[in-house]
């Protein structure tokens, strides 16, 4: 058998910060409850999550930005739907997100360690 390195989902005392796009909301709004019920299920509280809703994907990457700035999180969870439609839109906006995203994660390096 392979040795497996996996994390506990244990949110217990740590604060979450979520960013959520309201364009495509009939989605994020699903992936926005699911992603608060399994931290509330993994142990954290109402109060250790902030929840910040931006108008589409694109705006993510700053705010996700923003709230890292802060020092307040142990993680950050990016939440937003873009769907693929007849124009390369969808590829242009979802590589950028994607790679806004990949940045600002690895600049603070959230999620850490810290206590």
């Amino acid at each position: 058998m392979p040795k497996i390195i996996e994390a506990n989902l244990l949110a217990e005392g740590k604060k979450f910060g979520l960013v959520v796009s309201r364009f495509n909301d009939f989605i994020t709004e699903k992936l926005f409850k699911g992603a608060l019920d399994g931290l509330l299920r993994s142990g954290a509280r109402d109060e250790d999550i902030e929840v910040v809703k931006v108008p589409g994907a694109f705006e993510i990457p700053l705010m996700a930005k923003k709230m890292a700035a802060t020092d307040r999180y142990h993680a950050i969870i990016c939440l937003g739907a873009v769907i693929r439609g007849a124009t390369p839109h969808f590829d242009y906006v979802s590589a950028e997100v994607s790679k806004g995203i990949a940045v600002v994660s690895l600049e603070p390096q959230i999620p850490s360690n810290r206590p």
